[in-house]
């Protein structure tokens, strides 16, 4: 049977701060994989779900996700725009059209982070990472891990030795950064085995397996290590397991070391910041994008 020449694009577009709510929510009810793309001049959320024909489509989904929508508001998500649209699209254009929101991104003079698709060239002295989205994990639009990486080239010290940690490594773009920028060694793991494999697959693709070989633990679950040893160290996690778990955290930090944390709603961002300060660091960098707040602190020599 042919398929038909169109396909269907239902998209909602949301916050930042309900994208993974939202996503659940569309995969609930229309029981097909759902991606999220994100706006590259508003950053607002874009969860998206296609279908081979509108009759594919359950019945009555529109008021559905509505219906979704206002009860996640009623637990106190903002959900943003909260935009419903459905419509056709010629194959031809889908398979060119979802790339529009993954532009290729500079951080300074020093990095690169590109899909595979994109011509672009490093400058003089620039090293590049090829990402290509995937599922979720992270490619580097969102604010948090724009941010990461801009600390992560902003503390290298050039002929020097510097080791990274990656905590909730996901997609491994930070790992994958910091080998090119020349950290050694790099470390980092996730809890969840497909995002290491995806994490290890990247690595390979960038020729920096030799650095770089993602672990799959829990830091929850992790033994609290006996010596610090690493110079800088990103934690892209949400909040609460930012505070629970920040003495083992910290325990991995080394004398003059940073901590990058990311991951963090901007209402939540000052709990974090009180805890780590009262552990002796201090906020030497921060950034607020929508409805996230990152920061950079230094740990005392």
């Amino acid at each position: 049977m042919n398929k038909p020449e169109s396909l269907w694009h239902l998209a909602v577009r949301v916050a930042p701060e309900a994208e993974d709510a939202v996503s659940e929510l569309l995969g609930t009810l229309t029981g097909q994989p759902v991606t999220i793309s994100r706006d590259v001049d508003t950053q607002i959320a874009i969860a998206s779900v296609y279908f081979e024909r509108q009759s594919d489509c359950p019945p009555n989904l529109r008021q559905m996700i509505k219906d979704g929508l206002k009860r996640l508001t009623g637990c106190g998500l903002e959900i943003g725009p909260g935009r419903i649209s459905l419509r056709a699209l010629r194959r031809e254009d889908w398979a060119e059209s979802w790339k529009r929101h993954f532009p290729p991104m500079v951080i300074g003079r020093r990095l690169l982070v590109k899909p595979s698709w994109s011509r672009r060239l490093p400058v003089r002295g620039q090293v590049v990472v090829v990402l290509d989205p995937g599922l979720s994990f992270g490619t580097g639009q969102h604010p948090t891990t724009h941010f990461c990486l801009a600390q992560l080239v902003a503390a290298r010290k050039p002929d020097s030795s510097q080791s990274f940690l990656d905590i909730g490594t996901g997609s491994g773009i930070l790992a994958i950064a910091a080998a090119k920028l020349g950290y050694r060694p790099v470390h980092g793991f996730d809890f969840d085995p497909e995002a290491v494999r995806v994490a290890a697959e990247n690595a390979a693709r960038n020729a920096v397996s030799d650095f770089f070989t993602p672990q799959c633990k829990d830091l929850l679950k992790m033994p609290t290590p006996k010596a610090p040893r690493h110079d800088v160290i990103a934690a892209n996690l949400l909040a609460n397991l930012l505070l629970t778990s920040r003495d083992k955290i910290l325990a991995h930090l080394c004398p003059g070391g940073r901590l990058v944390v990311a991951g963090i709603l901007a209402r939540e961002f000052t709990d974090v910041q009180c805890s780590y300060e009262q552990a002796g660091l201090r906020l030497v960098a921060d950034r607020e994008q929508n409805e996230w707040r990152s920061g950079c602190f230094l740990r005392p020599t």
